[in-house]
């Protein structure tokens, strides 16, 4: 066979077969009759293949041409499955995922749908590819050729963007996810836009933030120093948690406490990678991306001011922000009861951490202590592993990997236990910090990092570009919980901050309503972005704002 016929039937095999993401996508577009999703998927199916056969065809050479088309057979296999199975897209943010995805999370998605999607759209023309003899020319006559078919390739590209600009043109616009899901183009052009951040900034350089960073006047003659727990959530839907709202007793510890829960917040990204970074910065959503460079971030600048500084890995790492303060991996421990099945449960964080405190150092331990627990929380597809048998409060559950096959009841199901598990977490954290007032003012505040889909819209898991994302992605819950000794240092109440419930914040307010809980002043702290600003005594501040 020649090289030619090759590249053309590899590129239509993935223009079409490898492509059926895109087209149950646009034939469920509420705007395209028939006849016109007809029309952009035959436009959009050339503009792939002839883009395809113009990689491929810069690469028809003897060594390469076989494993450049298995590369993006395999790549296309991988793409179509989760784009079919979650109704994700692949963008920079979730190619960014993926590298970060751990062992955990790659058993999690394994499931006999990914194997038999992979053996029929990779294996099978790989291995038919593979069998077949190519005959190539020698390297002038081939390097011509190449040229030619790359020219032709281009020339005809142009033809069908004129020939269906318009149609294709109005999706694109009215629904950008859709370019997400060109596969396996979509891949390659996140995997590049990764590579080419080096470029954009310097990322092996990490500038000071915070060094002017001290501690107010709350912390002269102190007796009981604060201990503030962070509980930093993973895959909260604001939607599920009963004090906001939910029609099901989700939260039953939380309920018994004097506590304050944001109905209104939103998170900096729809993702662990982007949201975490994000809002431990003093940068906000619409100018984190953009950065001239990486800066320290709300850890360092706490570690700064003099306080302990501790953080707790229960997840797949804190993605740079605990890089530089003292840091315990809990999500490898050997605890009967709580570390089965090659995982930890949440509760694995309160195991011993008494002793994991006093072993900071005593100087910083007396001006004060911030503690984060970085939460498995529910974090899918596995929903049902996330919560201990006696905490399985709703059923019956889902207990499959790949959540199409499951009821809707059964999804929400294997969910709500996850946030029953979380409630339980969250009411055993606080048991624990009203032990320690003999010693310390205690307080407590839990954020989740983004929201999740549940089927929604044929939408599952996260990830989704922020500008299309529904809202359930972003969502999510914001809850304070604080001591009467914490509210009589800090003069913040409950009762203050419950006036306030319904006020728009999102993690722009983070980083700065810390450091206003802790009372560390320095230049990078906006008191206009302090949610407990309002309530501090002499507040000018009627409300929180948001960046």
């Amino acid at each position: 066979m020649r090289p030619l016929w090759v590249v053309v039937l590899a590129s239509f095999w993935i223009a079409t077969v490898c492509n059926v993401a895109l087209w149950r996508a646009l034939a469920r577009l509420p705007d395209l009759s028939g006849g016109q999703a007809v029309t952009v998927s035959v436009g959009l199916a050339l503009v792939i293949g002839l883009a395809t056969a113009g990689l491929l065809s810069l690469l028809a050479w003897r060594w390469t041409l076989k494993p450049v088309i298995m590369l993006f057979c395999v790549s296309a296999a991988f793409g179509a499955y989760f784009m079919m199975a979650y109704g994700v897209v692949i963008d920079k943010a979730m190619m960014v995922n993926t590298l970060q995805t751990d062992m955990r999370e790659t058993r999690d998605l394994l499931n006999w749908r990914l194997l038999a999607t992979v053996l029929l759209l990779a294996v099978l023309p790989c291995v038919l590819l593979w069998r077949q003899h190519i005959r190539l020319q020698n390297p002038t006559r081939q390097a011509v050729f190449n040229l030619a078919a790359l020219l032709a390739s281009c020339a005809l590209l142009v033809v069908v963007m004129v020939l269906f600009f318009q149609s294709i043109a109005s999706v694109m616009r009215n629904h950008p996810q859709v370019r997400y899901l060109i596969n396996p183009l979509n891949s390659f052009y996140a995997l590049g836009s990764v590579a080419a951040r080096p470029f954009q900034r310097d990322e092996s350089a990490i500038l000071p933030l915070g060094e002017d960073a001290t501690l107010g006047a709350s912390y002269t003659a102190q007796t009981k120093p604060p201990l503030l727990l962070l509980v930093l959530g993973e895959t909260g839907r604001s939607v599920n948690f009963a004090v906001n709202g939910y029609g099901r007793p989700t939260t039953p510890e939380l309920s018994k406490e004097n506590i304050a829960s944001q109905r209104n917040a939103w998170s900096c990204g729809t993702s662990t990678a982007a949201s975490v970074p994000c809002m431990f910065s003093h940068f906000g959503r619409a100018t984190y991306e953009s950065r001239p460079a990486n800066y320290e971030g709300l850890m360092d600048v706490l570690q700064h001011s003099g306080l302990a500084v501790l953080w707790l890995d229960n997840q797949s790492g804190c993605k740079g922000v605990c890089d530089r303060v003292p840091n315990v991996d809990t999500s490898q421990l050997k605890v009967p009861g709580l570390c089965d099945g090659g995982e930890c449960f949440d509760e694995v964080m309160l195991q011993g951490l008494d002793a994991r405190i006093a072993a900071l150092p005593a100087e910083r331990r007396a001006k004060g202590v911030v503690v984060v627990m970085h939460q498995m929380g529910s974090h899918g597809p596995a929903y049902f592993k996330r919560s201990p048998a006696a905490f399985k409060k709703f059923l019956p559950e889902c207990t499959n990997n790949s959540l199409q096959s499951c009821t809707s009841e059964g999804l929400v199901n294997a969910y709500d236990n996850s946030i029953v598990y979380t409630d339980h977490v969250l009411g055993s954290a606080i048991q624990w910090l009203k032990g320690q007032t003999p010693r310390n003012a205690p307080a407590l505040l839990y954020l989740a990092d983004h929201g999740e889909s549940l089927g929604e819209n044929n939408l599952y898991l996260h990830g989704m570009p922020y500008s299309v994302a529904p809202d359930v992605q972003k969502h999510v819950p914001w809850i304070t919980w604080l001591s009467p000794e914490f509210e009589q240092r800090t003069q913040i109440t409950t009762t203050c901050l419950r006036k306030e419930l319904e006020a728009p914040i999102s993690h722009d307010n983070y980083f700065h309503s810390v450091l206003g809980l802790m009372n560390v002043q320095t230049s990078v702290y906006q008191p206009g972005l302090d949610i407990y600003a309002h309530c501090k005594p002499n507040a000018t501040a009627s409300r929180p704002a948001s960046l």
